[in-house]
């Protein structure tokens, strides 16, 4: 796929900006919409092609859909269709998501093994024994799997994750909110986005409780209604625009934000030399002086340092004055920006999970490549710090978590443009 970012840095960025849906919310959404006997529609779903295939899929199965200016209805049939399209599913790791709907919905699901970024191993084994738990059969076979709930359906299970996967707790809750009995997780993920999907599905008719902490009980029910729902804002959105304007200095204001949901990277850049003013539902950022080296930071499950926001908070860090280490405990490649971190002039070196960075005074732009979706929008934050003409290719990563990051950036007074797209 082709196209480029043009990208002429070295300005401040000023302005304002409304937050849309989580792009990590909507997604899991979206598929649990299959669990639903009504219509259901979303507000302020944003435009990404990570949600394209989302919707695809969901019409893939029999799913009726209508898509307009943010708000998204969904229409499940009395009986889906259980082979995922291949395209669509092949595309993004959230295909996974449709897993335990379809076993409800359909009694079975085919698909191909998920895609999505290339940061690291990212198994779906929690989800696959989990399933099986609750009495679904899987098999594998080459690139693809197929699972059968059995004739009475999947029942409730006592059930120990062995890592607390943000993708098997979601997979594991849709799946239990709608088996014979109860099901208690334990060792789950603690993640807004999980307790977003726990308070969608509560108001579908689910019974959950503990979502949002290490423990979630569910009683199952027989069916769940159809909704309106507005996901929870874009924690990792807010967190991208607020390390671009601690890069590239300026002032900021943010509306429909969860400053609380995104605490760890507003500690670190109020610490480096930014000013930061929490507001209801929104927050306001400046950086008007030289920024400074940040120190040590560690990702890892929520509430710590989010994985999603290390790429594009480190490229803040690409000009401040000294040292800023950061480590992804959570995947192994996250850092795949730091080569052409490097083409830009910047210091930077890899060591093991780390990358670290030693401020320099400047960027100069050049031709980069998005190789995943934060990655690539840590080199937007890049060379709007950079001095002259950066490139962009590979931004079919980028357009599966942000709208339109040119036209975003522009209204902060940024010169960025699409070419060839």
């Amino acid at each position: 796929m082709g196209g480029e970012l043009i990208i002429r840095g070295g300005r401040p960025l000023n302005g304002t900006v409304r937050i849309p849906a989580a792009k990590n919310s909507i997604l899991p959404l979206l598929a649990a919409t299959l669990l639903c006997d009504g219509p259901v529609t979303f507000e302020d779903v944003p435009a990404l092609t990570d949600v394209e295939n989302s919707l695809a899929l969901l019409r893939g199965v029999g799913c009726g859909v209508s898509s307009r200016a943010g708000r998204v209805r969904i229409c499940t049939p009395r009986r889906a269709l259980s082979v995922l399209p291949e395209g669509p599913a092949r595309a993004m790791r959230s295909s996974v998501f449709y897993l335990a709907p379809l076993l409800h919905r359909a009694g079975a699901v085919t698909m191909p093994l998920p895609g999505g970024c290339r940061i690291g191993a990212r198994p779906i084994d929690i989800h696959l024994d989990g399933l099986a738990a609750m009495g679904a059969r899987v098999e594998l076979r080459g690139g693809g799997l197929t699972l059968k709930a059995p004739p009475e359906g999947l029942h409730g299970v006592d059930w120990k994750m062995r890592l607390p996967s943000v993708g098997a707790t979601e997979t594991l809750l849709m799946a239990a909110v709608r088996a014979r009995g109860v099901t208690v997780l334990r060792g789950a993920a603690c993640e807004p986005e999980i307790e977003d999907l726990a308070r969608f599905l509560g108001k579908c008719g689910a019974l959950i409780c503990g979502a949002g902490t290490p423990t979630i009980w569910v009683q199952g029910v027989r069916a769940l209604s159809g909704t309106s729902y507005t996901p929870i804002p874009d924690r990792i959105t807010a967190s991208t625009l607020a390390g671009a304007v601690a890069g590239c200095g300026g002032r900021l204001e943010l509306e429909n934000c969860r400053p609380d949901q995104m605490a760890p990277m507003l500690a670190l850049l109020k610490r480096a030399g930014c000013q930061i003013e929490s507001r209801d539902k929104g927050l306001v950022i400046r950086r008007q002086g030289s920024l400074s080296g940040g120190g040590t930071v560690y990702t890892g499950g929520y509430p710590a340092f989010a994985t999603d926001a290390a790429p594009v908070a480190a490229a803040a860090f690409l000009r401040a004055e000294g040292e800023t280490r950061f480590c992804d405990r959570v995947f192994e490649n996250r850092f795949s920006c730091a080569e052409d971190f490097a083409r830009l002039g910047a210091d930077v070196r890899r060591e093991g999970c780390c990358l670290v960075i030693r401020g320099v005074k400047e960027l100069r732009g050049c031709a980069l490549r998005a190789r995943d979706l934060r990655g690539g929008a840590a080199l937007v934050t890049a060379a709007l710090c950079a001095e002259g003409e950066s490139r962009i290719f590979g931004v079919e990563h980028i357009r599966r978590g942000y709208e339109d990051i040119a036209e975003l950036y522009g209204r902060l007074g940024a010169d960025i443009e699409w070419a060839g797209w």
